[in-house]
């Protein structure tokens, strides 16, 4: 399996991301770091991702060649980030056949109703056990979704 984690500005919620996906899932499913900058996939690299590749053409490229992508739900939104995730990139994201998590934080005006208030912490691990249990049902750790 593999899996994009996607982030931009300081890629700290990728970084967190990264770490605890790769303490809990199995050591054959790989991470590619995808940043919106350089500063955001180092970051994701060396907190563990196999791979990693910035911008815009890096994301829409590898969006499809991943079987899940994870990140901030900002990730779907045209110009988030502060216009890091530019509107290619959030449309790649969006049209990936890749199975998408994503953490319900969003500075780009997107108001998610029905939401409950969580830190961010609780809202990465509610990532991390929905991804464990994707792979679970896929019925395998490596390759591609059946």
């Amino acid at each position: 399996m593999r899996i994009a984690v996607i982030d931009g500005q300081g890629g700290g919620i990728g970084r967190h991301i990264v770490e605890k996906l790769r303490r809990e899932l199995p050591e054959d499913v790989e991470f590619l770091a995808l940043g919106t900058n350089a500063l955001a996939t180092s970051a994701m690299l060396r907190a563990g991702a196999n791979e990693g590749a910035t911008g815009e053409n890096a994301v829409v490229y590898n969006a499809r060649r991943v079987d899940l992508i994870v990140g901030p739900l900002s990730i779907l939104v045209p110009n988030a980030m502060l216009g890091e995730l530019t509107p290619e990139m959030a449309l790649a994201v969006a049209d990936s056949p890749a199975r998408k998590v994503l953490i319900p934080l969003s500075r780009s005006g997107v108001e998610i109703v029905g939401l409950r208030g969580e830190p961010l912490p609780h809202l990465i691990e509610e990532l991390i056990k929905k991804v464990k249990e994707i792979l679970q049902l896929s019925g395998r750790s490596g390759g591609e979704f059946a």
